[in-house]
Order: structure tokens, then C-alpha cells, then sequence
């Protein structure tokens, strides 16, 4: 991978929407990399985790299906994988819903020739933060091997 497909932590972008909900206690991450594509297209490459990613997950759903916590996300008339899509504009696109233990939202914003994929957590209680620790070192690989697939697959089309 070139140096300016390579993908990094970042900020969030200052134009973002996401910004309006994070609080002092607030989880928040930022990747990004370079990539012309639009925040829907990069989303939909996002969201088609590879297998050892749905294996993961599959694992994650196993263990917190006795907690109550949603598989699925709930139902919605757009989604990106089991995402509900809450917002888009031209240079952003915000997923994500409201669980028992914690609120989450993701951020797909393009900008200047980069696209940065924000995570934002909210936990509601002790659960929220357990399970968010818990999955933590997982998300960071999750989140930079689907950066790196939006790098490839805008590489691709060029």
C-alpha cells in the first residue's frame, strides 16, 4: 500500500455532524486514508467485513445475546449493513442506533480527497463501558482493514 493510500488516526473533521452529540465522557476514534469515493459507496465497502471480521461478530452476537444487546440493529427503511443510515449529505454519512448498554454512530466523511471513518460511543452504565473496553483492540482492526479495503477499492477504479 502506497504512503498515501496508508491509513491513520485522525481527527474528526471539523464540519462533521457527529460532533453535536460527543460529551467529556464520550468515546470517539478517527481513521482515515486516501480515497475519491463517495461516503455512501465507502460505507457499503465498510460494512462487507471479510471473514475473519464476521467471525468476530458472529462471536460478539453469541456472547451478548443473553444481555439483550441487538444483532441486527433495529429496522429501518435505509441501512448500510445492519446499520440504520440517520443522516447523508454530500460529504457525510451518519449510521448507527441507540442499545440498552451504550449509543454508537459512525461518521463516513469525505473530504479533500479523504475519506475518515469516525466512531462514536456513549455508554449508558457499567456494561456499556465493560462491553466497549472489551471490544476495543477488535474495532481498531475492524476499522483499519476497512479503511484499507475503501483504499484498494479506490485504487481500483482509477
Amino acid at each position: 500500500m502506497s504512503g498515501a493510500s496508508k491509513v491513520i488516526a485522525s481527527e474528526l473533521p471539523v464540519e462533521s455532524i457527529l460532533r453535536e452529540r460527543i460529551a467529556p465522557s464520550d468515546f470517539l476514534d478517527c481513521f482515515s486514508v486516501a480515497s475519491e469515493m463517495t461516503p455512501r459507496r465507502a460505507a457499503e465497502i465498510i460494512v462487507d467485513f471479510p471473514g475473519w471480521a464476521r467471525a468476530l461478530l458472529r462471536l460478539r452476537n453469541v456472547l451478548a445475546s443473553p444481555f439483550g444487546l441487538s444483532a441486527d440493529g433495529p429496522a429501518a427503511a435505509d441501512k448500510v449493513g445492519v446499520f440504520p443510515v440517520e443522516q447523508e449529505t454530500g460529504t457525510e454519512l451518519i449510521a448507527g442506533f441507540n442499545d440498552r448498554h451504550l449509543d454508537f454512530r459512525v461518521s463516513v466523511f469525505s473530504d479533500g480527497g479523504r475519506m475518515s471513518l469516525a466512531t462514536w460511543v456513549h455508554p449508558h452504565n457499567l456494561g456499556g463501558r465493560l462491553y466497549l473496553a472489551t471490544i476495543l483492540p477488535f474495532h481498531i482492526l475492524v476499522v483499519r482493514n476497512a479503511l484499507a479495503r475503501v483504499a484498494v477499492s479506490d485504487a481500483a477504479l482509477r
